[in-house]
């Protein structure tokens, strides 16, 4: 497989110390308008090693819903 384009290593909004969902949604939505090849979510901005194992994989979670897949 070979990578083509840009991806984007999507930062992770918080809000009063927990995951902004619905900014992290429109974060989603502005990279697809963008028309980017892929997006990366806990892409090592900074928030990987703050968040605990399980917010990890609901970020991912959420990411790939509003991407549909």
């Amino acid at each position: 497989m070979e990578f083509k384009g840009v991806y984007t290593a999507l930062i992770t909004p918080f809000r009063n110390g927990a995951v902004d969902y619905d900014a992290l949604t429109a974060l989603v939505e502005k990279q697809i308008a963008g028309k980017v090849a892929g997006i990366v979510p806990v892409g090592t901005t900074g928030e990987s090693p703050t968040v605990s194992p399980e917010e990890h994989l609901k970020i991912i979670e959420a990411v790939v819903k509003c991407a549909a897949g």
